[in-house]
Order: C-alpha cells, then sequence, then structure tokens
C-alpha cells in the first residue's frame, strides 16, 4: 500500500515505513500549501492512500472515490481511552 501524509502527519513518515509501507509526503512531491484539490488529484492520479486531519480533502477524495482515511481528533481520544483502560484501570 502506498501512502501520501498530509502536512500535518509528515513526521509520521518512519513509522509507517518500519511498518512497510511506501510512504510519501506532500512535502516530498511539492504539494506543501496547495490547495486540497491538488493533494486529492496528487493522490489520485498516482494511486495513493491519503492520511488527514483536515476534513475539505477528506470529503473531496470521498465524493471522487480516492482512499482516504480522516484521523479524527475522536479516533486519537478513543485510542488513548483503550490505552489507559488496558494499562491502568
Amino acid at each position: 500500500m502506498k501512502i501520501l501524509l498530509d502536512e500535518m502527519f509528515a513526521g509520521l513518515k518512519e513509522y509507517f515505513e518500519i511498518l512497510g509501507y511506501n510512504v510519501v509526503t506532500v512535502h516530498e512531491v511539492g504539494l506543501k500549501g496547495v490547495k486540497d484539490y491538488e493533494i486529492v488529484e496528487y493522490a489520485k492520479i498516482h494511486e495513493l492512500l491519503l492520511i488527514t486531519q483536515d476534513a475539505k480533502p477528506a470529503e473531496l477524495a470521498e465524493i471522487t472515490g480516492i482512499k482516504c482515511i480522516l484521523v479524527t481528533k475522536a479516533m486519537i481520544v478513543k485510542v488513548v481511552d483503550e490505552k489507559i483502560r488496558q494499562l491502568f484501570l
């Protein structure tokens, strides 16, 4: 699986790579600061899974059939809550 990390997740590249994913960031492909639709279009052309925390590119990906994971604050809280309960309660 090839992944495109949006700006806020660029620092996670090595983590995904160590898990065996082929990863590029928007910074690396010259998309830093561009319009959301340009990021989605790049993901489409290069058959990449877009990972973002920004709702707009996630929505654009959804309506154009592009693979995308929208990482929400609720998702993060659920993961942390699960770990707290598992380790400390």
